[in-house]
């Protein structure tokens, strides 16, 4: 009995990371995600155009002059340790922008890293197993326990180039700084940053990825009308989650025009308040608003 109250105590008041994560578990029981504040319609995307839509934390719709690519699909309403009954993790602040019922046909499913907000194997189940899909170094496995039976993996430097019913799409890996290891195996497994390539027009996404000069190295296979770059989780894992001002200095870095925030707002993954991030890069773009994609959930942006 003294052990259990104690246990209740140190979970009520203790400041380690754990004991703050579970009550953080247990405050989200009654909340329910709220709906995005934006409703996309990329049935009527035009095809002669860039066009792109923040579902939610990393996922990302892009119609690519007609190729749709969908990047980190994650539509769950909690992201975690799954146990069959249900899943153990963050839950969602924000509803999808959209559904799986609600996507057109995917031509590109890119997964950037083995991470659960990343790549969430009940949201893959809900995509039609024979979506051409392109993945990091190690992690096909995770991809086939989703039922995915088209899977490429790629690493840094490697290229794939695949035919579509409305032409070629270019995909590229790159390197970026941060991890692979899914919990709660040992095993090490590939992170990416990607570029994709198409009627001679460029765009990056920076997968996750803490401050690298790596993003100097890849301008020159630019330029870029619009780089996905990850600007929340910094507060503690700064080493492996670039803060809103690094997110900049990497775009800048790389040369992009348009900076896409995402990975923020959506799930409370670490220390810093949800509203941090945005305003911390809106101010570190200050003099430049007009590069900023989107800011909310369900936005879309378009490059002509």
């Amino acid at each position: 009995m003294a052990g259990a109250v104690g246990g209740v105590g140190w979970l009520s008041s203790s400041s380690s990371r754990l004991a703050r994560f579970a009550r953080q578990l247990a405050r989200d029981v009654p909340r329910s995600p709220t709906g995005p504040r934006f409703k996309p319609t990329p049935r009527a995307w035009p095809e002669n155009a860039i066009t792109a839509c923040w579902v939610g934390h990393a996922t990302v719709l892009i119609g690519f002059y007609g190729v749709n690519v969908l990047i980190d699909p994650v539509f769950s309403t909690r992201v975690g340790l799954g146990f069959g009954v249900g899943t153990i993790g963050p839950k969602r602040y924000v509803a999808p922008a959209l559904g799986p019922h609600e996507l057109p046909q995917i031509d590109l499913l890119l997964i950037s890293h083995a991470h659960m907000d990343h790549l969430d194997i009940p949201s893959l189940r809900r995509l039609p197993p024979g979506t051409f899909t392109v993945t990091a170094r190690e992690t096909a496995d995770l991809c086939a326990s989703a039922r995915l039976k088209s899977v490429t993996e790629i690493g840094w430097g490697e290229t794939v180039r695949h035919t579509t019913a409305r032409g070629e799409i270019v995909i590229e890996a790159f390197e970026v700084k941060h991890w692979g290891r899914r919990w709660p195996s040992n095993r090490d497994r590939g992170y990416n940053g990607y570029i994709l390539r198409r009627e001679g027009r460029a765009l990056l996404f920076a997968g996750d990825t803490g401050y690298t000069a790596n993003f100097a190295g890849v301008k020159r296979r630019g330029p870029f009308d619009l780089a996905l770059m990850p600007i929340g989780a910094y507060n503690p894992w700064i080493r492996n989650h670039c803060t809103p001002e690094e997110a900049v200095r990497m775009a800048d870095l790389a040369g992009a025009k348009k900076i896409a925030p995402i990975h923020h707002k959506t799930f409370k993954l670490s220390d810093e308040p949800m509203d941090e991030p945005l305003e911390r890069f809106e101010q570190a773009l200050g003099g430049e608003p007009d590069r900023i994609a989107f800011r909310h959930i369900g936005e879309s942006c378009i490059s002509l």
